[in-house]
């Protein structure tokens, strides 16, 4: 069945006007008639069942009838990436979302040599990520910092998993075993982490250094695999 994200509060009877493009969506692409069902969500109120009443070639509208599914959210885990190329960050976003990060933050290396990224395209693909995946709530993607910015501003009740690619850190599936959430898996850049990240990193007390093995990852692949691999250790895939 259609699953279909909706900023509007949902309860039984509620009406709800979706976007031009969701309209077009479901009328045009999906050919759904007056009568049809589908699923809503909203990250707050759990999974509707909804039924399409109206439809014309402004808009359609659909009304909640009754909650399939209550509200609840996944593993407090982010995932703090330093930004790469619009299609690989366009990638690490999908998957963050099918693997369950509840926020994606985006981060400025010294190495870093990208500067400009569409949170607008980034939101769309969270968002039908999760549509697709069943999951309640969309993850946030936050605006581009600065990493010392970020560590400045660390909450050390939430350990950060350091992928660290110096080749003396422990095996991440080992180094995971029982850390628990609230999380934050960092990825570096293409270039890697500059010397001084690596030491200011290996030196504060909530950070876990951590090995993906004895090849040099793409910031894409090392992201899925850091995800999938604290999921699999910590997370709720146990």
């Amino acid at each position: 069945m259609i699953r279909l994200f909706v900023p509007n509060d949902l309860s039984a009877g509620a009406g709800v006007v979706p976007t031009v493009d969701q309209s077009r969506y479901l009328t045009s692409v999906m050919r759904l008639a007056v009568g049809a069902e589908l699923l809503l969500f909203n990250g707050r109120d759990g999974e509707w069942r909804a039924t399409l009443v109206e439809a014309t070639k402004r808009g359609c509208l659909l009304k909640a009838e009754e909650q399939t599914r209550p509200m609840t959210l996944g593993p407090d885990l982010d995932l703090i990436v330093a930004m790469v190329k619009r299609g690989r960050v366009e990638t690490i976003v999908e998957k963050a979302a099918e693997l369950g990060a509840r926020r994606v933050r985006l981060t400025i290396t010294r190495r870093t040599n990208v500067d400009f990224v569409k949170l607008g395209r980034l939101d769309a693909i969270a968002m039908e990520a999760a549509e697709q995946t069943g999951r309640l709530d969309v993850p946030e993607v936050a605006d581009p910092e600065k990493l010392d910015k970020i560590l400045d501003g660390w909450d050390p009740a939430r350990r950060l998993v350091f992928c660290d690619e110096g080749g003396d850190a422990r095996p991440a599936i080992e180094a995971l075993a029982g850390t628990g959430d609230p999380a934050a898996i960092l990825i570096g850049p293409e270039g890697g982490f500059a010397p001084e990240e690596r030491e200011r990193l290996r030196g504060l007390p909530f950070v876990t250094p951590v090995s993906l093995g004895p090849r040099i990852l793409r910031a894409d692949t090392a992201a899925i695999s850091a995800m999938t691999l604290w999921q699999a250790a910590a997370g709720d895939w146990r």
